[in-house]
């Protein structure tokens, strides 16, 4: 199986820095997983974060074109059901969500930490960890902006990494000249957490995952400046 890891990931194109082009895209680089079925489903649950967001953006107005990759388009368009691991049982003990969004975004994560338990891969449950808690912490920050319960607004709490501080990414991203430019530090700030947990040269599947997650950011770097 290394061995099958290793011609694989040799045959993918390099990925350039943060600011470059794709060099492959999401749906092209699942289709050449198609007889490895624990690898595309390990990575689906990466791209599925960018649907996810493509889908929000589009729900609420702020773009026009949308290009999933895991959802269909239907599922996109708020027209057909997502699938079931997204859809929550209703709990009655619990109050509404301030953002009914934040249900979805809630069992997105929960979804991607089951997959990471169940398939034993420390990296994608780290990953998971680590986007749950930068996501709460912008948004208590934003709540706090606004005089809100920061409360409110956090989703998953106990799946969020502890160990991170983003007090000085916070800081960079508030003071950032444009909302553009406040953005792509928090990308960056990502890349670089990458960096710091990248498998490179070990052909494990995690370098899978890291590529993958990398391509993400590629190609949201790219989507926000204009060019996707």
């Amino acid at each position: 199986m290394k061995l099958d890891r290793y011609y694989y990931i040799t045959s993918l194109p390099v990925l350039g820095e943060l600011g470059t082009p794709p060099p492959i895209g999401f749906a092209e680089f699942l289709e050449s997983l198609a007889d490895h079925r624990r690898w595309r489903e390990l990575i689906s649950s990466l791209f599925l974060l960018d649907d996810l967001r493509q889908r929000e953006a589009y729900l609420s107005g702020e773009v026009t074109d949308m290009d999933p990759t895991v959802l269909d388009v239907s599922q996109m368009l708020n027209r057909s059901p997502l699938p079931a691991y997204l859809v929550p049982e209703p709990d009655e003990t619990q109050n509404p969500r301030r953002v009914a969004a934040d249900t979805l975004w809630e069992a997105y994560f929960r979804y991607v930490a089951a997959l990471a338990a169940s398939r034993r891969n420390a990296f994608l449950a780290a990953w998971v960890a680590r986007e749950v808690a930068l996501r709460n912490a912008l948004a208590a920050a934003r709540a706090a902006r606004l005089g809100l319960e920061e409360a409110d607004y956090l989703v998953a709490t106990d799946l969020a990494a502890a160990e991170e501080d983003y007090t000085g990414l916070l800081s960079e991203w508030a003071a950032a000249p444009t909302p553009l430019a406040g953005q792509q530090r928090l990308l960056r700030a990502q890349w670089d957490w990458l960096a710091q947990h990248d498998a490179h040269f070990t052909f494990d599947e995690d370098e899978l995952l890291v590529y993958a997650a990398r391509l993400m950011l590629l190609v949201q770097w790219q989507r926000m400046a204009g060019n996707g």
